[in-house]
């Protein structure tokens, strides 16, 4: 081996040498989030002729294929997964499974074994004796794993959840393909050209298309959406209608990241919110009309209001509910969200509780002179 490529193999394990690494992986993070969010019709020839080839290597002759407008159709349509066949076979999206976990296992062997480590600040990335695959690992499979599998596919799975069988998400399925992508462009690491080439087709299937449902004879391709809307984390979001809008109008709904009905983003009243059970969906329909406008359409009544022993510098605030047993105490949450805001929100406590110190030792199982000597909660 020459002295270039024992250089190039062994890049991967040196500290991060500059923050112009930081930035080069940051572009292929990105690079690979548009493809995911992309609401572009799919590229059937360029998905069908790739399809085929994973059905070759998996041993099967082309299907037919059946395209549906939404993931939501699909689950109308695609046959349940057979674990193993009637001649004793595995059925087709079993080997194709198997194929590709053995190429991420053939892939991950050659990058080899590290502890990721997550570094926000770039200008921190050169600090430290940490090899540079352990820092630029978050920065692009970490973050898409979280912004796209989790906030955006996840939730979209959730909205339909009836069964539809081993599935691929073809724009969805990023995060492991950018972190390949990133080791080979940014690391130079030097993988099979046979493993390239397998990685290439999942790399083809996420720029052109949406999730997938392999079957023997057919394979089932959904479009992809016509709308998808998040907000600045990357969260399916929408405040004043559906987040995700497929082909044939099926609709996701979601809250910065939470699943919702379609009513939160349409004019929730203070009525509606208290008659709904699920207490995400109610902070996420609060939020919407914001707590000042919730209390006064319900009615509400201002008990008592105190500092917060457990989060210095916020305020509680206890409520009386008009026709209910319980009471509302408004608190603030002791950490940050992302966007380096606090969000409020309301628990709904016994209305023996006149104060709003008591109501809170209340909510973690303490008295009011209890709660007063916390330091801080989170």
């Amino acid at each position: 081996m020459s002295a270039a490529r024992r250089r190039k193999s062994r890049l991967a394990d040196k500290p991060l040498p500059s923050v112009e690494f930081w930035w080069r992986a940051v572009d292929i993070r990105d690079e690979w989030s548009a493809h995911a969010l992309s609401c572009e019709p799919a590229d059937r020839e360029t998905t069908q002729t790739t399809i085929t080839s994973l059905y070759a290597l998996a041993g099967a002759p082309p299907p037919q294929f059946v395209w549906v407008d939404s993931p939501s159709a699909a689950a109308d349509q695609v046959p349940p997964s057979d674990p193993l066949r009637h001649n004793g076979s595995w059925p087709l999206e079993s080997r194709i499974a198997t194929r590709v976990s053995a190429l991420r296992e053939r892939l991950d062997r050659r990058i080899g074994r590290y502890r990721p480590v997550e570094v926000p600040n770039p200008s921190r990335a050169v600090a430290g004796d940490q090899p540079a695959k352990s820092i630029l690992d978050p920065c692009v499979r970490g973050a898409l794993r979280r912004s796209i599998r989790e906030s955006v596919a996840d939730m979209i799975r959730a909205a339909d959840s009836r069964p539809s069988g081993l599935r691929w998400l073809g724009q969805h399925d990023v995060d492991w393909i950018a972190h390949y992508d990133m080791h080979q462009r940014v690391l130079e690491t030097r993988f099979a050209d046979e493993d390239l080439a397998e990685l290439e087709l999942w790399a083809t299937l996420a720029r052109s298309c949406g999730w997938w449902w392999p079957r023997e004879d057919r394979c089932f391709v959904a479009e992809r959406p016509l709308v998808l809307r998040t907000d600045p984390e990357t969260r399916l979001h929408c405040a004043d209608g559906p987040a995700v809008i497929y082909p044939d109008g099926w609709k996701v709904h979601a809250w910065h990241g939470t699943l919702v009905p379609a009513w939160v983003t349409g004019t929730p009243t203070a009525d509606m919110i208290t008659a709904e059970r699920n207490v995400e969906v109610r902070r996420c329909a609060i939020e919407k009309i914001g707590w000042p406008a919730f209390i006064d359409q319900a009615g509400s009544t201002l008990l008592g209001q105190a500092p917060d022993p457990g989060n210095p510098g916020c305020e509680l605030r206890l409520y009386a509910l008009p026709a209910t047993r319980t009471r509302l105490l408004l608190a603030t949450n002791g950490s940050l969200e992302r966007d380096g805001t606090r969000r409020q929100y309301g628990l709904h406590v016994p209305d023996r509780f006149d104060n709003p110190v008591d109501a809170a030792g209340w909510t973690y199982g303490l008295t009011g002179a209890q709660y007063a000597q916390l330091r801080r909660r989170t």
